[in-house]
């Protein structure tokens, strides 16, 4: 049986020309398609600076560590997202925490937000960093979490690796008008691929600048940036201890084609978000809920399986007879908290109710650009099935 896959990439004769045309060329790395790539990127996002990385989690390190994140310093961010999320704190030796979800839109809870702050800050334990994450591709309300960075002195890194394509309130997410640092993925599933990739924005300079050191060694060739002026015109110098995290130029070729067709992409995502939600209503299962200041690019379309109303309710038994009826669906995520390396560092079951509730009713459904309609309608006329027989 042919599986319909939860997400996947599409790619064009277009994507394999421009890999093509890059392969004769004189630069296959650290070339001048690198640098085209970051430009649309700015100039889609309205962003001041940007950096094109081998991968989200890449960037976010790279983030985390141009903010000036060190040892015992404090991070927080969501349960519900991929570790990387989180990771990045710890590879700077930084201290991780989290903060749970929102019942409604599954971002982050404000409410659970500030009173951690609250409690924080008389015990002097303020994060550092918060990484709010925008789930499914529905920006958290970054407005609100600025005013609350002002309050309590924190920066803020949107993971946005879901949510290329997306709004909030009228602007592009990636615009970083309230954030310090905006991370895109480029992952095939995500709203446009370099194969593997991601990118950091920002619109502050001194941030741009280290984000260049850290992402290829921590070496400096800007000769009014050096620290030994009396240089030759070959010279060269390490400033921090960086990475190799650059993007090539074969993967930025594929992105500046897949940029084109972005919006195209979004779009699509969104017409399938709807035939969902007409298809789905008045099932044993919770939709989406987006806020109205928001376009979300639906990176994902998650239903949340309804227990109260499904006498029979078996998560694992539900999820298995969809897959073995040729629908690929998946979960998104195991809380962060509860894998086991995490359980090692002290967090335990019961920790964040909310993303462990989300995570033990939540499935994920086939969304994607080339997804075609009766494959959507198949989709829906199995979940349909499988609740009925759960009731």
């Amino acid at each position: 049986m042919k599986i319909i896959p939860y997400g996947r990439q599409s790619i064009s004769n277009n994507e394999i020309n421009a890999v093509i045309k890059v392969l004769k060329s004189d630069w296959i790395t650290q070339g001048p398609t690198v640098i085209k790539f970051e430009e649309a990127i700015k100039k889609y996002t309205g962003a001041r600076y940007s950096v094109a990385l081998n991968s989200a989690t890449s960037a976010l390190h790279a983030a985390c560590l141009s903010l000036d994140l060190k040892k015992n310093d404090i991070v927080w961010t969501v349960p519900n997202s991929f570790v990387a999320s989180a990771n990045c704190a710890l590879y700077c030796g930084a201290k991780i925490d989290f903060v749970d979800i929102d019942k409604k839109t599954w971002n982050i809870s404000l409410s659970h937000l500030e009173k951690k702050l609250f409690n924080a800050k008389k015990l002097n334990k303020l994060p550092k960093i918060i990484i709010p994450v925008h789930f499914t591709g529905q920006s958290s309300d970054q407005k609100e979490i600025w005013k609350l960075s002002k309050k309590y002195k924190f920066k803020i890194i949107e993971d946005a690796s879901h949510s290329l394509g997306g709004e909030y309130k009228g602007n592009k997410i990636g615009r970083c008008n309230y954030s310090n640092i905006t991370v895109f993925s480029f992952h095939p599933v995500k709203s446009i691929t370099t194969a593997e990739g991601g990118i950091a924005l920002t619109n502050e300079k001194k941030i741009y600048e280290k984000l260049m050191l850290f992402r290829s060694h921590g070496i400096q060739k800007i000769k009014s940036k050096l620290q030994n002026k009396n240089n030759l015109g070959w010279y060269y110098e390490q400033q921090v201890l960086g990475f190799n995290y650059r993007m090539n130029d074969i993967e930025a070729a594929i992105g500046i084609q897949q940029l084109k067709k972005l919006n195209k992409f979004i779009k699509k995502r969104n017409f399938l978000a709807k035939r969902y939600f007409l298809g789905l209503k008045n099932l044993t299962i919770r939709l989406p809920y987006i806020n109205n200041y928001n376009y979300s690019s639906f990176h994902l379309f998650i239903i949340r399986l309804d227990k109260s109303k499904l006498r029979k309710f078996n998560y694992n038994k539900i999820f298995k007879k969809i897959i073995k009826k040729g629908i690929g669906i998946n979960l998104h995520y195991l809380p962060i908290h509860l894998h086991p390396y995490y359980r090692k560092l002290g967090f335990k079951k019961g920790d964040f109710p909310n993303s462990e509730s989300f995570s033990s009713e939540a499935i994920s459904l086939p969304i994607y650009y080339q997804m075609k309609l009766k494959q959507q309608n198949k989709v829906i006329k199995i979940i349909k099935e499988v609740l009925d027989e759960f009731k």
